[in-house]
């Protein structure tokens, strides 16, 4: 079973922080930087590409987007398009790259340039507050697993805790509330997702994050990137360098605890 590879921890608290890049590597500067990158992204994509109560575009990939152009010292724009005309869009020149949460499987994805990958989307499990201290996230034999049904969590769980009383339910909301009841011991789903919740008023402080983050590859290995023409390396190389600056820097973290204070890793 694998779990995320990288992780830091920030200083002012006990929170995990990913780092998908090697921070005692240095990246020279590239040669060949563009003087504008138009992003292309979609806006209904909270947290990440959304409008504010007073309509303004926000978001993770928002504030990602401007810090990349900042540390490049170039112009930056964002362009709004409905997510399945992003890559005709880009391939039209309409813009530069996809900032989107664009899958490499997408069809017609495969033609473009993807940077390394900014944020994994890992697998959590949650268990109630009061739990035993000593709860086994490496076997959970005999534990009643929530898992919603036909999905890569439950295929993820039957593979990895084969002796776990796997309770294929609905929807995450019916699992989360299975755990939140007491008539599940715990809880496989989307990790981010879990985090909002676990903050919300429907959650009511109930349960907190055990064990994990899992990332295992052909589950939830596959990471967030920018995409950009094939034919367009130069603009890749530049965000690339970028990325890894702005984690070397620290204004990854800062950007991660904006929008993730409960971090999911």
């Amino acid at each position: 079973m694998v779990a995320t590879s990288d992780l830091t921890h920030a200083e002012e608290a006990d929170i995990t922080i990913p780092n998908f890049w090697d921070h005692k590597a240095v990246y020279d500067r590239p040669t060949v930087i563009p003087d504008k990158i138009q992003f292309l992204a979609t806006d209904n994509y909270p947290p990440f590409v959304f409008r504010d109560p007073q309509g303004r575009l926000t978001g993770f990939n928002i504030d990602l987007s401007r810090a990349l152009c900042q540390e490049l010292n170039i112009s930056c724009a964002l362009k709004i398009k409905d997510f399945e005309v992003l890559i005709p869009a880009l391939a039209e020149e309409e813009g530069d790259a996809i900032i989107s949460g664009l899958s490499r499987y997408t069809s017609g994805a495969q033609d473009l340039l993807f940077t390394d990958d900014y944020l994994k989307l890992p697998a959590r499990l949650i268990i109630l507050n009061e739990a035993n201290t000593d709860f086994d996230e490496q076997s959970l034999a005999g534990q009643k697993l929530a898992v919603e049904s036909g999905t890569r969590y439950e295929a993820f769980a039957r593979k990895f805790w084969p002796a776990a009383d796997i309770q294929p339910v609905r929807t995450p909301a019916e699992a989360r509330q299975a755990v939140k009841d007491g008539t599940a011991d715990a809880h496989l789903g989307d990790g981010l997702s879990l985090s909002f919740w676990l903050r919300s008023p429907a959650a009511d402080g109930c349960c907190r994050f055990t064990g994990g983050p899992w990332l295992e590859p052909g589950y939830f290995g596959e990471g967030m990137a920018i995409a950009t023409r094939s034919n367009d390396p130069e603009r890749a190389a530049a965000l690339n360098y970028a990325l890894r600056q702005l984690h070397q820097k620290g204004m990854y973290q800062e950007l991660y605890l904006r929008y993730f204070p409960l971090s999911f890793y």
